[in-house]
């Protein structure tokens, strides 16, 4: 969880950084990239979902010969994808900066970002696999440490390069990509120095047929699945983006409240992934059904923390992300919404967890295409109440990934654990 907690601070810390400088159009300029990047490399997301799920099913089996092999084959693909996204970063950002709506001076300002912080996306993917494949092996101390390094580096180089130097939004996305580097270094080193317990892999394993085979398919459904996800919040920011500049700003502004939670709750779904892998490997029905009911658990009782916290605190740490009186005005009034996600998330994380350490792939991707049909129609019934509907729209959503995960899961167990497989 704090190893998760650590992620959106890249974004947060950028937005904070650009935002002590006062200005509102650069402020909306990092913060339509950090979504647009926090989105963009969500979509390969499912290399730390699928290296994790397939190396927490492979322990829990006892196939250890299989665990390094799970990691480089994600390294493989976070290459490959990453020297494809800088290959069409010209189409790229022309298509994602045109969708967000931005104004001219926003946009102008997010080209600069993008052209710079895209150099980082085969380090951001290759430590997805990296950080996947640790947490896969319930080693998510050393997964922590990684995060860490990532974030103070991070910190260090943003605050050197936009406040010190001068550097502005192009010093905030070249910190980026200093942090990614970093953190992709220290996390080969350590999979190297865990990797001399385990036997090597074959090429015939590495690339054998079946095993490829059930790889793309499982990271096609969860691609789809979070492309839906994407779509969510690639609309929030847009419908946000045509509301003018102050409502952009605002918004960014709280989507960090939303983003901590939304990690803060993603790591107890990392949990549920790592142990629902786990004893689904080694067939423990008991063990899968107790994981699952803890993981819900757990998460009211930290969603409820992280509700209070917003409520209380909120309003000072708005003061911190922004100088601007009007973004501080208008941020405070939409707080009460953002204090309500961690409680109404709290299925949708914990079942996505569930799904993903299981590899239910094709189920996630159905329900979360439903969730997104269901959004679209919220916000349209939602939408002569502005940014307010819009806010409550999303929020929606987060009921019906959950609700319909939960009304599928019985279904699900009972295919994975069928009477005569139950150990």
């Amino acid at each position: 969880m704090v190893a998760n907690l650590t992620t959106p601070l890249l974004g947060i810390v950028a937005t904070t950084a650009i935002g002590r400088l006062g200005d509102a159009t650069m402020l909306g300029g990092v913060a339509m990239m950090s979504v647009i990047f926090d989105c963009l490399f969500w979509l390969f997301g499912f290399l730390r979902m699928s290296t994790l799920a397939f190396t927490a099913q492979s322990i829990g089996a006892g196939d250890t010969r299989e665990v390094p092999a799970h990691l480089l084959r994600g390294l493989i693909i976070a290459i490959a994808v990453g020297v494809v996204l800088i290959a069409l970063q010209g189409p790229l950002a022309a298509a994602l900066i045109g969708a967000m709506g931005g104004s001219d001076g926003v946009s102008a300002a997010a080209r600069t970002y993008f052209t710079i912080r895209i150099w980082s996306a085969p380090l951001v993917l290759a430590n997805f696999a990296v950080l996947g494949w640790l947490v896969g092996q319930a080693r998510a101390t050393l997964a922590l440490s990684v995060q860490v390094a990532i974030n103070l580096v991070n910190i260090a180089a943003t605050i050197a390069l936009v406040l010190w130097f001068d550097f502005g939004i192009a010093g905030a996305a070249v910190a980026a990509v200093i942090a990614e580097g970093s953190g992709l270094l220290i996390g080969l080193v350590i999979a190297a120095w865990l990797g001399r317990g385990i036997p090597r892999t074959s090429r015939a394993m590495l690339f054998d047929p079946s095993r490829l085979k059930r790889m793309f398919a499982v990271n096609r459904d969860i691609m789809l699945r979070t492309a839906a996800l994407i779509a969510v919040f690639l609309f929030f920011t847009a419908q946000g983006a045509r509301g003018g500049d102050v409502v952009l700003a605002t918004n960014s502004v709280l989507n960090n409240f939303l983003m901590v939670s939304a990690f803060f709750l993603d790591g107890l779904a990392n949990a549920a992934e790592q142990l629902c892998g786990r004893t689904l490997g080694a067939r423990d029905r008991d063990g899968f059904v107790s994981a699952t009911r803890l993981v819900i658990l757990w998460g009211f009782a930290f969603a409820l923390a992280v509700s209070a916290t917003y409520a209380f605190t909120g309003p000072l740490l708005i003061d911190v992300m922004t100088s601007s009186a009007e973004l501080r005005r208008a941020a405070r009034d939409y707080l009460w919404l953002v204090a309500l996600a961690p409680i109404l998330g709290v299925f949708a994380f914990a079942y996505d967890g569930v799904y993903i350490g299981a590899t239910w792939a094709r189920e996630m991707r159905n329900l979360m295409l439903l969730s997104l049909l269901l959004f679209l129609l919220a916000w349209l019934a939602l939408r002569p109440l502005g940014n307010t509907g819009l806010w409550i729209a999303l929020l929606s959503h987060y009921i019906w990934r959950g609700g319909l995960q939960a009304l599928r899961y019985p279904a699900m167990l009972r295919a994975s654990f069928p009477p005569a497989a139950v150990g």
